[in-house]
């Protein structure tokens, strides 16, 4: 029997539209999507997949040997069907799903460029109604590990029963890739600073741990958290890899080399599942780091967020042959 994860948060039907090399301009500071009002624009490819940050997570626990469950909340209508039939063939436990009626779950269309670009418009549906009424903090007593996901505002009320279970004796660790509403609160606010105590892996990216920490650098963000008592951190940064610190030292990963970047959708999850999975297995903060790595570039080199996320076997195999190298520095 693997070990139990529980992964907390959204859930999403994804419909990826693969955009022409022609539509990308060059702007300010960036690159853009040009499309004209009333043009008629041919896509290069139309892909339906599932994505959202528990169910991505949670099919990649799956996928690594772990016994995964997902909670959260989709409605009987279509797309929801598709999520738990997906989450279902992907061998992740539904039972924690909540199904509402007369509503609309979660969707994206993600509009797609030839080398990754992307941006993504989104309904929040019924990931809004992950609320205490709807949650079941019985299943975090019966797992060793949670994950909580990005999730709504109006959801937040349910970090008080995450905390309940954390801070029992035998609770499960926890990883915390927090999203907006928590970002922009900031790292020192009496419900984020309480939850960080308790937080085992913390998972950002490098613009959201500036924000959250209200800090210059990386090193100064790191510093600012470790403060308030988490015990891992780890913050990608694109292209430019992966610093993290166990309080011990700071870390830093590069990405894996030769990867043909098709599509970042999901690669932040893949990257978190993976460190989590490693630090689960007993591997040390830096060949977690490693693991989260090569997982998150096997998923960049395919459309979907869920398509190549890899199984233990594969990122065992890839793990012995990689060259990667985590250098590290005294804090």
């Amino acid at each position: 029997m693997g070990k139990k994860t529980l992964s907390i948060g959204g859930a999403t039907y994804d419909l990826f539209v693969r955009l022409p090399s022609d539509v990308i301009h060059e702007c300010e500071n960036a690159e853009s999507f040009a499309l004209p009002l009333g043009a008629k624009i041919r896509i290069d490819q139309l892909i339906e997949t599932c994505g959202g940050g528990a169910s991505n997570t949670s099919v990649g626990f799956s996928r690594l040997g772990c016994d995964a469950y997902f909670e959260g909340i989709v409605s009987s209508d279509q797309w929801g069907e598709k999520i738990t039939e997906t989450l279902s063939k992907e061998g992740v436990d539904t039972s924690c799903v909540t199904i509402v009626e007369d509503e609309v779950s979660s969707f994206s269309i993600i509009l797609s460029g030839s080398s990754g670009e992307r941006v993504i418009l989104y309904e929040s549906g019924t990931n809004t109604h992950l609320l205490d009424a709807t949650f079941d903090k019985q299943k975090l007593s019966q797992v060793d590990w949670v994950y909580l996901n990005h999730i709504q505002e109006d959801s937040c009320e349910i970090e008080d029963d995450i905390m309940e279970m954390l801070a029992r004796s035998g609770g499960p660790k926890l990883s915390w890739n927090p999203g907006g509403c928590q970002l922009d609160k900031g790292c020192d606010t009496k419900s984020n600073s309480a939850l960080l105590k308790h937080t085992d892996l913390l998972l950002l990216n490098k613009e959201e741990a500036l924000s959250f920490t209200s800090t210059a650098n990386v090193e100064e963000a790191i510093t600012t958290l470790l403060a308030l008592g988490v015990a891992n951190i780890a913050i990608s940064d694109g292209p430019r890899g992966s610093t993290a610190s166990d309080r011990h030292k700071i870390y830093r990963c590069p990405v894996v080399s030769g990867i043909e970047i098709l599509d970042t959708t999901g690669a932040g999850d893949a990257f978190g599942t993976g460190v989590t999975w490693g630090l689960l297995s007993g591997l040390s903060l830096p060949d977690a780091l490693k693991t989260g790595t090569i997982n998150a570039a096997s998923v960049v080199g395919a459309i979907g967020a869920q398509t190549t996320l890899l199984t233990d076997i594969e990122i065992n195999a890839r793990l012995k042959t990689s060259d990667l190298t985590v250098t590290s520095d005294s804090l």
